[in-house]
């Protein structure tokens, strides 16, 4: 016998043994597609002994109910996999994350309340996914970031409430998007799809369907056709007051941040400070009520305070023995379910005895905002400024320049005020 056609016999048989005994494995194409096809079999797990040179493996019409971490560990090279109507529940973290090569991927028809996101993250050419017709209530804004080449997402049929902003954005791709039948909560955090059906390109079977579940008067109503939500994008001020007096000259003068929101729903107020030497995220207040009003300057200066930077309640922030190293920029972000906006300002000392002259123009713009008001169009607005303003521990002045007033207060310091308000 050849030797050369015995080991192609042996390789073939080999071949052939690796098929388990439920499925039936066939190549098409001149040996570029292998399918390994085991559905309908009444299975109730992934078989083992999969074909590895698998391209497309069927499992669908089974009663598959969980998927391990290592169900797929064999076929790695699966361009196709298939497991739509089974009963799967559970799945492993991971199950998905090592099938680099996988283009379509359907468990749609299932229990699925659970599913791995992060295992999306090494699936860079999938172009179909199907999770329609399972359980699942959430979405994480991260879940489709490295998606770029799909074509064709099904999310309908589950019982998501609300979206994320932003959650089809890395998709450029993407032409058919399924999320019909899902329990819509028309709060102003759909605002932004009820938006995004209106004016997307992308193609969304079954319109109809697509409706609001909650609250009561607005159940029934679809998505995308005029849906009208009392929904209002944050607008910002910022307000800014200094204390200067003998006791604080010697070890620096105490900034107050004043950060005023009008929104609806009303919006949370963060900030973010920038200096030379660090950056600064504060999400929320570190002080009780008892900070604000005329008692900041006293806080400010507690040995007992939380940290140089006090943020109370109503937004305001403290800075406590204002130095150079806390020149820098700050700048407060104001959110809410339509979206978000926020304004900064750049702070530095100087030693100048005319501050008013130091006062310039910079070219610092408030972020660009994700979303826009719900009720009517914006007009572009003129190039916004941001002031930097230079405090300086030098005696009382009374002057304007550039929109920011100075005055002396009535304690011997001075009070310093100047608004952008970046929506009307």
């Amino acid at each position: 016998m050849d030797p050369l056609f015995f080991l192609v016999a042996v390789f073939l048989v080999a071949d052939a043994q690796a098929c388990p005994e439920a499925c039936v494995c066939v190549a098409r194409k001149n040996y570029t597609r292998h399918i390994a096809d085991c559905s309908y079999k009444d299975l109730r797990a992934v078989p083992a002994g999969l074909p590895s040179n698998a391209t497309t493996l069927t499992l669908s019409v089974n009663r598959i109910a969980s998927l391990q971490e290592d169900s797929f560990v064999d076929v790695g090279n699966l361009q196709g996999l298939w497991l739509s109507y089974n009963e799967i529940s559970t799945i492993g973290k991971g199950a998905f994350g090592f099938l680099a090569q996988l283009r379509n991927l359907d468990l749609s028809h299932n229990r699925i309340m659970d599913f791995p996101w992060r295992d999306l993250r090494n699936l860079t050419v999938l172009e179909l996914l199907k999770l329609s017709n399972n359980r699942l209530e959430k979405v994480p804004l991260e879940a489709f970031s490295t998606l770029k080449a799909l074509r064709s997402l099904w999310l309908n049929d589950n019982r998501f409430t609300v979206l994320s902003e932003g959650t089809f954005d890395p998709m450029p791709l993407l032409s058919l998007l399924q999320i019909n039948n899902n329990p819509f909560n028309c709060s102003c955090r759909v605002w932004w799809l009820n938006r995004w059906l209106e004016t997307s390109s992308v193609s969304t079977p079954e319109k109809e369907s697509i409706t609001c579940a909650t609250p009561k008067d607005l159940k029934g109503h679809v998505l995308g056709r005029t849906l009208a939500l009392d929904c209002m994008l944050p607008s910002v001020q910022l307000t800014y007051r200094s204390s200067l007096d003998n006791s604080v000259l010697h070890d620096g003068l105490s900034l107050l941040l004043d950060c005023a929101a009008v929104g609806k729903p009303p919006a949370e107020i963060g900030w973010k400070i920038q200096t030379p030497g660090r950056t600064v995220a504060i999400n929320g207040p570190n002080v009780g009520e008892e900070g604000e009003g005329d008692n900041w300057l006293e806080d400010a200066r507690s040995e007992e305070s939380p940290g140089r930077f006090l943020v109370f309640k109503n937004g305001s922030m403290a800075i406590s023995k204002f130095s150079k190293v806390d020149e820098g920029i700050y700048t407060c972000r104001a959110v809410n379910d339509v979206g978000w906006r926020e304004v900064s300002v750049s702070v530095a000392l100087s030693s100048s005895e005319h501050p008013a002259d130091d006062l310039v123009q910079n070219d610092i713009q408030a972020s660009k905002p994700r979303s826009k008001s719900c009720n009517k169009e914006e007009l572009p607005q003129p190039e916004e400024k941001v002031v930097v303003i230079y405090l300086t521990p030098t005696g009382s002045k009374t002057t304007t320049n550039g929109g920011v007033l100075w005055e002396p207060w009535p304690w011997g310091g001075w009070f310093m005020l100047f608004s952008l308000a970046l929506c009307t």
